[in-house]
This record gives C-alpha cells, sequence and structure tokens, in this order.
C-alpha cells in the first residue's frame, strides 16, 4: 500500500461482507475491477502471429546465433526463465539449467527476465522494470525509445520492447568482434541501412521460408525491417500469451462459488486489510505506475550509485531523484507461474514476497544475500533504498498470507502455458530451437507457402 492511501470505508465494509455473509455479497459490495474482453486486445492476422512465433524461438535474432526471445521467456517457463537473473548470450541450456560455457561465458543480466503475459493489451503502455519504453504520440513510430532510438513506422509498446533485447551485447547481439551486428552495436550503429537491426534483417530475409511469408504478408515489393520483424513478434505475444481466462475471471463473471474458503478470504484481504489492490488495481491487476517498496539490490546491478552495484529504476529514466528505487508495479495475472520475484529476483516464493510486501524496512534489513553479492555490502546504498520506501507496512498472520497465496493462485490462466499454438519443432533458420520439458507440447512449423 502507497503511504497515505488506506483501506477506504467501502473496502472495510466489503471486507465484513465477505467474512459475515460470504461471497455473493462480497461481489455486489466491492469494487472488483472488470474482466478483460476481446477489446482489450488489437486483433492480429494468422500469418503474422504464425511468423512471430517462429521468430520469437529462432536464434537468427542474436548477433552469434545462439539465444532466441524464448530463451529467457519461455512459455514453459511462465514467460521468463525461473532464474533470479538470466544468464545472457553465450550461455548454454534454458532457465534454472542454463550454465555457463568456457568458450563464450555469458554475463549475468542485472534485472529479473519479466514475463510477457498480457502485454499486448492496449492498457500497457509502458514497459521494462524501469519504464524506459512508452507510448508517446509525439515520439517516431508512436514510442519514445531507449538511448534517443527511433522507430522508422507505428508499432505497438509491445512490438517495439521487442526490438531492444537483440542490440543488447550482454543479451542477445555479443561482443566487439564476434559479429557483425555486435561490432555495429559497439560503434553506434544502430538504425540506418548499415545498422544493426538492417543486419538482423537482412538476415532474416535471406531465409526463403521467411523472406516468402512476408512477402505474402507485406506485399512481395516491400523491404523487410527489423520493425516488421518486430511487428510480428508483437503480434505473436500478444495473442499466444493472453491469459484472461482464470478461475478469478469466472469469479468476475459471477461464479461466486468456484472460490473456496480460503480463497474468498484472499481475496477479501486483498481488496481490504492488506490494501494490495492500491497498486495491483484494474483488470490486469497493475496501476502501471512506479513505486519503491525497499527490494533488495542482488547481482551486478544497473552501473548506478558510487560503486557501481545498484540499480536506481525508474529514476534513471527521468532523472529525477524522486524516481529513485522506483519500479513498475507487475501484472499478477499468472504471477504463480513466474517466480522468482522482484527487478532482481530476490525473492524465490510469493509467500517470500508477500512477507517483504507486509513489512518492507524489515524485508530490507533481514534479507540474506549470497555471500559474493557485492550489491548488498554496500551499506550506504541499503540506507538509501530504506529511506526511499513508499510502502506502508502492514501486519499480517501467517494464515493471512496463505489466504492472500490461495487467492493468487485463482489468476492463474493455464493456456498459455499449454500453447496456443505451441513451441514449433523447427524453425526456417534450422538452427537448434531451445528445448523445453519433455511433457511440453511441440507443435508442427507453422505453414510454409
Amino acid at each position: 500500500m502507497i503511504r497515505g492511501l488506506r483501506p477506504t470505508a467501502r473496502s472495510v465494509v466489503m471486507v465484513t461482507a465477505l467474512a459475515s455473509l460470504g461471497a455473493g455479497t462480497l461481489a455486489r459490495a466491492a469494487e472488483l475491477p472488470r474482466a478483460p474482453d476481446d477489446a482489450a486486445f488489437a486483433p492480429a492476422e494468422a500469418l503474422s502471429v504464425e511468423i512471430g512465433r517462429d521468430l520469437f524461438f529462432d536464434p537468427i535474432l542474436s548477433g552469434n546465433r545462439n539465444t532466441s526471445c524464448a530463451t529467457c521467456h519461455h512459455p514453459a517457463l511462465g514467460t521468463s526463465d525461473g532464474r533470479a537473473l538470466p544468464l545472457g548470450e553465450g550461455g548454454a541450456g534454458l532457465g534454472p539449467e542454463r550454465r555457463a560455457t568456457a568458450s563464450n561465458p555469458p554475463r549475468v543480466i542485472p534485472r529479473n527476465a519479466p514475463a510477457l503475459f498480457n502485454l499486448g493489451a492496449s492498457e500497457f503502455t509502458v514497459l521494462f522494470h524501469d519504464g524506459r519504453l512508452r507510448r508517446d504520440a509525439s515520439a517516431e513510430g508512436g514510442i519514445a525509445m531507449p538511448n534517443g532510438l527511433s522507430l522508422d513506422q507505428p508499432l505497438s509498446p509491445v512490438a517495439a520492447q521487442a526490438m531492444m533485447p537483440v542490440i543488447a551485447p550482454d543479451e542477445m547481439a555479443g561482443q566487439r568482434g564476434e559479429n557483425p551486428v555486435a561490432n555495429a552495436v559497439a560503434e553506434g550503429r544502430i538504425t540506418g541501412p548499415d545498422g544493426a537491426w538492417q543486419i538482423l534483417a537482412d538476415r532474416v530475409a535471406a531465409i526463403p521460408a521467411y523472406h516468402d511469408r512476408f512477402a505474402q504478408l507485406n506485399g512481395p515489393e516491400a523491404p523487410i525491417r527489423m520493425s516488421d520483424i518486430a511487428a510480428t513478434l508483437g503480434d505473436f505475444i500478444s495473442t499466444e500469451f493472453r491469459a484472461t481466462n482464470s478461475r478469478f475471471d469466472a469469479f468476475l463473471a459471477g461464479d461466486y462459488d468456484s472460490f473456496s474458503p480460503q480463497e474468498q478470504h484472499g481475496l477479501g484481504l486483498f481488496y481490504g486489510k492488506a490494501g494490495c489492490h492500491t497498486c495491483h488495481s484494474g483488470p490486469f491487476l497493475t496501476d502501471h505506475r512506479f513505486h519503491a517498496i525497499g527490494l533488495p539490490q542482488t547481482g551486478p546491478g544497473k552501473g548506478h550509485g558510487p560503486l557501481g552495484f545498484a540499480d536506481h529504476g525508474h529514476g534513471a529514466v527521468t532523472g529525477n531523484a524522486r524516481d529513485a528505487y522506483r519500479f513498475r508495479t507487475p501484472s499478477l495475472r499468472n504471477i504463480a507461474l513466474t517466480a522468482p520475484y522482484g527487478h532482481a529476483g530476490s525473492h524465490t516464493t510469493l509467500e517470500d514476497i508477500i512477507r517483504h510486501h507486509a513489512d518492507p524496512g524489515a524485508g530490507l534489513a533481514t534479507f540474506a544475500p549470497a555471500a559474493d553479492d557485492l550489491a548488498m555490502s554496500d551499506e550506504a546504498e541499503m540506507m538509501r533504498i530504506y529511506a526511499a520506501i513508499t510502502l506502508q507496512p502492514v501486519p499480517l498472520t501467517e494464515a493471512e498470507i496463505a489466504a492472500l497465496v490461495a487467492f493468487l493462485n485463482t489468476l492463474t490462466d493455464e493456456t498459455p502455458s499449454q500453447g496456443r499454438l505451441g513451441t514449433p519443432s523447427a524453425v526456417p533458420s534450422q538452427l537448434p530451437v531451445d528445448a523445453p520439458p519433455e511433457n511440453w507440447p511441440l507443435s508442427k512449423p507453422a505453414t510454409q507457402p
């Protein structure tokens, strides 16, 4: 709960109603969100979604042809990677089993790989943990891009964000001297005919199966640009990872008896005493704003602060000291599938992260980092994180924490994990596809023209 915001009288009435009269009364009394519907998502052409699916799993978009979008955002791992912090370009394997290689040691990425669920919904206008990409009608292509970059055509935020990892040296591009993409990035050549984005687009265009389908999608004379590739990735992410068919949605539609007493109690706490809905509001359970909740800083950090191990979050984007240590409120839909939690993946379970929210100062003070984690050794930086906290403590019992966890599990929609299109068994580049668990449903490659 943000400082100064307490449960309203109506919230108190809601909790009382839940405790004494049951879920049916709660549904009438509570200010619950509306369930998202098709109008929340822009329609996408089936061919674009199919192309985007193959490109999402294809390592062709990485400088060294060894990393795909799915490496850090695999549907079998909750559209993330199941790690506190990802092992970037050069690693081998998927998820928690990913390991460093001797020939090309990967770097640890300083922030937790965010989940991709529902990012195609129209209300998601600001993306990344620090909000460095946002919809802006005055910007080229309608999106204010990081690092002064601009788009050559209008894109949705979810499509535009797909253009960034491919030029990040530690994520997908690689290091100077390893490949032409990495060299272009190192030289500051991102846009233009000899830029990193066009080098990648030319690679894709040189593969007949991609070339022919893009010609079918955009016209035979249209060139393939990185923005065209990003548009298909955005359509795939929006379609494949839409998660709006949970038991909570059934509850919002009037199926009040589907919740157990513990889940009902958790819902009442969420919208009442615990005040979770103050930030996790609306149909996707996020206010899309930035808050400082005192999460521990682990890993290499973003190079901020005197020692370089800090991460100043939204403050590094805005340049405003008041925004330091603030991070974007994540959507809670499918939250049970996306552990670890926090911008640096500091908390491994829902119980852990709820306990931190209940008393952020104590959570920060008692957090036990790894012995070699230098970020937490900077006591002055830890005090600055502590001083920035805007979340007031809300004492919760273990039973209340368990009830909140039970409610959060009702937000799960398993459809994206089961796969609408699913993981391709092969991709047009013929490069290896990241292997999911054996029980993950593989699908056939998309139909070729």
